[in-house]
């Protein structure tokens, strides 16, 4: 007589392994961990760490990185990347600098013509690239040049004199609270937001249009989904995001300079990237902010250790290697349709 326990007990195997590997793909379960090991090797090596003054100060740094990275996320989902985020970034602060502390516009009118400047600049982003099939990353390094010399040329040469609003500058102090609690605004913005991507993402036809049009653009299409309006919209959203950010950066430094916005370009791009985001419709935004805190929790522990800001980039540049070798054997989801 035949023994069929072992058949059985192997069929329960890789079912168990599919149920987990669908729940690594449904979940951002690999970067929570991350976090949570990284954030406890530093509290258990570097005095102070986890104190709530320290842990303040990392949320804030995170905050302005994750706000930077959601729409580089957005631009990745659709197949595109947005070189013109740390150019933006610079602009956005640049502009609300001088226009409120050197013409005296009122906050309003400020942050609507920042706003709608970079709207502007991310819609012919997306519509060159789409439109005549450049690579978006030219048409965004080009369009990031020309942001700059505007905003320069506009202020007269720069910001560095004149101030954001007050008021601003306290959205992202430590010492600052929201409705009484211990919380930096800028905090509570970056939360909110999160949420708002996520809900854009999952539950509307806007997301939804988002995912096919990065799964496969032909196959979008032929669902009649207007691919160039997508982009439109998308990289407009990217560069809206960006000058949010850069409004907050000039209270945050007191003003703006062209070199505002650089360090978020590169980590940017790595918080998307080690996040799991791929240029082919896979990924979302609370993945990148995971690992967008990830990012800063790592860079406070290096800095607390000594190390120079050229071994912090070779690190940085492993963790990068790390994190794609983790995905880049996945089947894509074009190849799946």
């Amino acid at each position: 007589m035949t023994d069929t326990a072992p058949a059985a007990a192997d069929t329960t195997s890789p079912t168990r392994t599919h149920r987990f590997t669908r729940s690594l793909k449904r979940y951002p379960i690999v970067q929570a961990a991350a976090l949570v090991v990284v954030f406890l090797i530093g509290v258990l090596t570097l005095d102070g760490f986890g104190t709530g003054r320290s842990i303040t100060n990392i949320l804030i740094t995170a905050s302005f990185l994750g706000i930077a990275a959601a729409g580089q996320t957005l631009v990745a989902l659709v197949g595109g990347i947005d070189m013109s985020i740390g150019a933006v970034i610079s602009a956005s602060a640049i502009l609300t600098s001088y226009l409120y502390g050197g013409l005296g516009w009122p906050d309003v009118a400020v942050f609507s013509f920042v706003l709608v400047f970079a709207l502007l600049l991310g819609a012919a982003n997306g519509y060159i690239g789409q439109r005549f099939g450049a690579n978006p990353l030219i048409v965004t390094l080009g369009s990031g040049f020309v942001a700059v010399g505007l905003a320069q040329v506009i202020s007269g040469g720069g910001s560095d004199s004149v101030k954001a609003p007050e008021w601003l500058g306290m959205l992202s102090r430590p010492v600052s609270t929201t409705f009484g609690l211990p919380v930096p605004p800028i905090v509570v913005i970056w939360i909110a937001l999160i949420v708002i991507v996520m809900v854009m993402l999952t539950s509307t036809p806007f997301g939804k249009r988002i995912y096919a049009t990065g799964a496969s653009a032909n196959a979008a299409r032929l669902a009649l989904i207007s691919v160039r309006w997508v982009w439109v919209l998308v990289f407009g959203l990217s560069s809206v995001l960006a000058a949010f950010a850069g409004i907050l950066l000039a209270g945050f430094a007191g003003s703006g300079n062209t070199t505002l916005g650089d360090p978020y370009l590169f980590l940017g791009l790595a918080a998307v990237i080690v996040g799991g985001t791929t240029l082919d419709g896979r990924g979302d935004y609370l993945r990148t902010a995971l690992a967008a805190l990830l990012l800063v929790v790592v860079q406070t522990i290096l800095v607390g250790f000594g190390f120079t800001n050229a071994d912090r980039q070779i690190i940085f540049g492993l963790l990068l290697l790390v994190a794609v070798a983790g995905y880049i054997r996945q089947p894509r989801l074009r190849d799946l349709i």
